[in-house]
């Protein structure tokens, strides 16, 4: 930026900020004030001075808490404090208050999203990422604004679906995590440009991920679904209760609520059909959960899950061969939307 509007002050191994050389003026001129790499413990108040500071970078300091003093600069909209020692304790309770758009809190020590961060409406970017985040809470689809979100780095078992909830959302990164399996929900993020997922636990990837229009990239290395693919899991038998709900559909009985209880009528509702096109059946709860590899550009199969009706109904869809479901399939996907696919 011209003129004062950038004070750079890394690596000076300063504890406190001392501005009695700095004019009124350049204080008044200053937008972005860059103070990484210094011994500051806490923020600094002096800091409240810069009243037009519009850019924060106080990273790689040994901050435990950032002071309510921050919520005075008004017009703040990007803080940088990665490689801190903050915590779910260490953010002052007004941070919601704030225009703030870009945050980085990456690098420091919080088990959870602080529920402030969910009140930034203007927020574009978050990045947690090298925390010890063990989850996701569902308050993330408060985050309209958000087109960058990176928990890379931490201890997330699961995503929840509302997630896909977030409109404007870009670039995702959960990489280095325990994701054991992404919901179908998140095929509704029709501005998904990025996806990264390597590093996890994932044994498939939902069908519903070919719906992701605009994905240009697919991270998926070091998962199982790479490393090992699984092809048969465990089938429970269905309950009496199914046995008879599948009868009923199988053979087009016709039921209304005067026949039965509205419960059986809503499970009735509820019958899925085996895609296998030979197979007329239906089934409900029980189900053979396989993996079908679909065509990706002609260079790359990705497990998908596929739900079979039971251990004998086998699809004509397989990992060996072309077939007329795959071709279905890779017909649907255009050939240059997906331009890269990272498996290994």
């Amino acid at each position: 930026m011209e003129g004062h509007e950038t004070l750079n002050l890394s690596r000076l191994n300063l504890d406190n900020l001392q501005l009695e050389t700095f004019s009124e003026e350049k204080k008044k001129e200053t937008h972005q004030l860059l103070l990484p790499y210094n011994r500051f413990t806490v923020l600094p108040p002096t800091i409240l001075q810069f009243e037009n500071l519009q850019f924060l970078d106080i990273s790689n300091n040994g901050l435990a808490f950032i002071s309510e003093d921050i919520l005075m600069l008004s017009k703040l909209k990007t803080l940088l404090a990665k490689n801190n020692r903050l915590d779910d304790f260490s953010l002052p309770k007004g941070l919601g208050q704030m225009q703030l758009e870009v945050v980085n809190f990456s690098g420091n020590r919080f088990q959870e999203i602080p529920t402030q961060l969910f009140e930034l409406q203007k927020l574009k970017s978050l990045s947690m990422g090298g925390n010890r985040l063990i989850g996701i809470p569902p308050d993330v689809e408060n985050l309209k604004s958000l087109e960058h979100l990176y928990l890379g780095g931490n201890n997330i078992i699961a995503v929840p679906p509302e997630l896909a909830n977030l409109p404007c959302l870009s670039y995702l990164v959960l990489c280095d995590n325990r994701i054991q399996s992404i919901p179908p929900q998140l095929s509704q993020l029709h501005s998904l440009r990025s996806l990264s997922l390597h590093n996890n636990v994932l044994t498939f990837l939902p069908r519903e991920i070919l719906n992701l229009v605009h994905l240009e990239e697919l991270s998926l290395r070091g998962n199982p679904l790479v490393v090992r693919f699984v092809r048969d899991l465990t089938y429970n038998p269905p309950s009496l209760l199914e046995l008879a709900g599948r009868t009923i559909k199988s053979r087009n009985i016709l039921y209304n609520a005067q026949d039965m209880p509205e419960n059986l009528v809503r499970y009735l509702d509820l019958a899925s059909k085996c895609p296998n096109p030979k197979c007329s059946g239906v089934y409900f709860d029980s189900c053979v959960r396989q993996i079908k590899f679909v065509d990706f550009c002609g260079k790359y199969r990705l497990p998908l899950m596929h739900y079979l009706c039971s251990p004998e109904c086998s699809s004509p869809c397989s990992s060996n061969s072309q077939s007329e479901c795959d071709s279905e399939d890779e017909a649907a996907i255009p050939a240059d939307r997906l331009q890269k696919v990272l498996l290994g």
